[in-house]
């Protein structure tokens, strides 16, 4: 799938309107430095900025305001880390379409960038409604897409806006669809996938497809629960915990860290996606930990994506010893199983 990129596009004189995922958690907030979502945008801001005369707005949703205007969800509460982590000076606007935002642009100053407000106030953005894809390209002369992570949505500011405005994918996109091609066809063997998390539903299709290519799918969280209250049947490359940290199962035991440590440290290639118990309360994230010890450990090309994978890394800052971090937790899986992405089909259009 030719994707074009916005690293080949002359931006001088262009107003530029770049999606990204800033969704981040509330808890994070507060002491925000920098964040991993926040950091892997700078490529293509800067590539933007380094031509004369250009100008660019960042839109992006936050939480789940259900369309409506609800302070708690305002992406004013990102301005300064943004500011910190792009190091650009941020204006922000309190809503994404309309007067003010063209009256931002018209003022905005050579080092300025825009942060427009949460595109998710309204209800017509999930609905990809194409009426407001009109009012939210109305102001801008070429469209970014750098927010992999909601691909797999079929939202006005993710899929119908390409049908208005000349379409580039960012840079992180690119990356991020080169990196999962790579591991999706051609992994370097023995290759393994940890999966975990909850909804077994959003994973199997992963490990069904994930079984035609990989050595070992090794299962974990709720998924595993799942899977074993309902009886499933998979293939012997598919193995369910062996043990658990008690009756509950809130966390793999300690024959089965032990046993997919030992997996762990043969892999040339690992994908990890979903943790391996509820790990955001103690002591029910021994066995995510030792997957991760493991994983830092092992020689292997690995790469991580999703939410709560992310998190983990940034809890142990490890970010930066891992081979590749993707942004999406459901685009990364539905990419990996096969699916079409309607954003990612929008931008190839």
């Amino acid at each position: 799938m030719a994707l074009k990129s916005i690293e080949s596009v002359d931006c001088a004189n262009q107003v530029v309107l770049v999606r990204v995922d800033f969704n981040i958690e509330q808890s994070n907030i507060s002491n925000l430095d920098e964040h991993f979502r926040l950091d892997i945008v700078k490529k293509t801001i800067d590539r933007i900025k380094s031509t004369p005369s250009s100008k660019v707005a960042l839109l992006t949703h936050f939480g789940r305001p259900e369309g409506e205007k609800v302070s708690v969800y305002s992406v004013l509460r990102l301005k300064e880390a943004v500011e910190r982590t792009l190091k650009r000076e941020i204006i922000f606007v309190d809503d994404c379409i309309g007067e003010k935002v063209v009256d931002a642009l018209e003022k905005l100053k050579e080092n300025q960038i825009l942060l427009l407000e949460n595109v998710r106030f309204y209800k017509e953005e999930e609905k990809n409604d194409g009426g407001f894809a009109q009012m939210l390209a109305r102001p801008f002369t070429l469209y970014v897409n750098e927010a992999f992570g909601v691909s797999h949505r079929a939202h006005a500011s993710l899929e119908a806006i390409t049908r208005i405005l000349p379409s580039y994918a960012g840079i992180r996109f690119i990356e991020e669809i080169t990196e999962l091609d790579e591991i999706r066809t051609s992994p370097k063997h023995p290759a393994i996938a940890l999966i975990g998390g909850a909804k077994i539903e959003t994973k199997l299709p992963l490990i069904t497809a994930l079984e035609k290519t990989y050595d070992a799918i090794l299962v974990g969280g709720k998924v595993a629960n799942e899977a074993i209250d309902q009886g499933m049947s998979f293939s012997e490359k598919v193995l369910l915990p062996i043990d658990f940290d008690s009756v509950a199962r809130l966390d793999i035991g300690p024959q089965t860290i032990a046993y997919y440590t030992q997996i762990i440290s043969t892999a040339k290639t690992i994908i990890w996606n979903g943790p391996m118990g509820k790990f955001e309360e103690k002591p029910y994230d021994i066995g995510t930990d030792a997957i991760l010890h493991a994983i830092l450990e092992s020689d292997a090309y690995v790469v991580i994506g999703g939410g709560e994978s992310l998190a983990v890394l940034e809890k142990a800052g490890a970010i930066g010893k891992i081979s590749f971090v993707s942004s999406g937790g459901g685009s990364m899986l539905e990419y990996l199983s096969g699916a079409k992405l309607p954003a990612l089909v929008a931008l190839s259009a």
